[in-house]
């Protein structure tokens, strides 16, 4: 199984990025997506979820109303489009596939499956 993350780079504050996670060796409608990050010095975190299916999806409360996480069944891939991007953004960005029922709480996931990270910097 492989998760490859896209899209990353180095961006102002303000700005927008839009990242990918290309899915193989997995049969990706199967799971629910997520996207993690870790930034410099601290403990990862829950940034997005979306059902496997349905396209019903969840946020930290950090980044609600600035990202959005979709995904297309078709194609393998789950994206995460970022706006509004502000220096505490800046952390290296993880794809995530679980099978955790979709009511379980962020803190709760058990994913797995884990792509490698992009990293995402936000600076002027």
């Amino acid at each position: 199984v492989q998760l490859q993350a896209s899209g990353g780079g180095l961006v102002q504050p303000g700005g927008s990025l839009r990242l990918s996670c290309a899915a193989s060796e997995l049969t990706f409608r199967n799971y629910n997506m997520a996207w993690f990050r870790q930034a410099p010095g601290k403990e990862r975190e829950f940034v997005a979820r979306i059902h496997r299916s349905n396209g019903a999806s969840y946020y930290a409360t950090s980044v609600k109303g600035r990202f959005t996480i979709s995904r297309d069944n078709a194609k393998n891939t789950l994206y995460l489009q970022m706006n509004s991007l502000q220096p505490e953004d800046t952390a290296v960005y993880r794809c995530a596939a679980d099978s955790t029922a979709w009511g379980t709480s962020a803190e709760q996931i058990l994913v797995r499956y884990w792509g490698q990270g992009t990293l995402v910097t936000v600076s002027s």
